[in-house]
């Protein structure tokens, strides 16, 4: 029933808005295929949800429906958390949500140029879990995040591998990978 309300609630906004043309997106197979008539609505209780969305089309020139996986629907997903999170005051009027589409993640926009030191990523865990010796200039966060790091880590030698999160404190055999070639052995 939801999903019908949701539906009838984004037809009478476009109507509102004069739209006469609309591609209506549901991850909902049910009211999807329901609405298009390929299946039969047989629950009383979404008959009457059909027939008022079905009232409504006489309002557009061209509308289609079209039902699309909620695992292929990113932006349905974080819409609905977005909702399911903001509280709406009825007297408040609300302000359209500004979206912007990047290329690449977020994460990705946000790296910084690599450092100059010519050390490896690791070099300041390799260091603790070796000497038990902080970097220069650490605050108290960095060390308990260093501390908390070195523990995914076992030094062999001069070589430091990073222990499978599914087999760490286990008797018998662990596999560990080496960050320095990314090959792996069993012991």
């Amino acid at each position: 029933m939801a999903e019908y309300e949701a539906c009838i609630m984004g037809l009478q906004a476009a109507i509102e808005r004069g739209i006469k043309t609309l591609e209506v997106y549901g991850d909902s197979a049910l009211v999807i295929y329901q609405l298009r008539g390929e299946w039969e609505t047989r629950d009383p209780k979404l008959i009457n949800y059909r027939m008022v969305v079905l009232g409504l089309l006489g309002e557009f020139d061209d509308i289609t429906f079209n039902y699309l996986p909620r695992d292929e629907n990113q932006m349905a997903d974080a819409l609905a958390t977005l909702a399911s999170i903001i509280k709406a005051n009825k007297e408040e009027e609300m302000r359209p949500i500004q979206m912007s589409v990047y290329e690449f993640p977020a994460s990705c926009c946000n790296l910084e140029e690599e450092e100059k030191d010519d050390n490896p990523w690791y070099q300041d865990i390799l260091r603790y879990v070796r000497d038990r010796k902080y970097p220069a200039q650490a605050s108290e966060n960095d060390k308990r995040t260093l501390r908390r790091l070195a523990c995914d880590y076992v030094l062999d030698g001069d070589v430091l591998y990073k222990r499978r999160k599914d087999q760490n404190f286990y008797w018998g055999n662990s596999v560990l990978v080496s960050l320095r070639d990314r090959s792996s052995f069993t012991y």
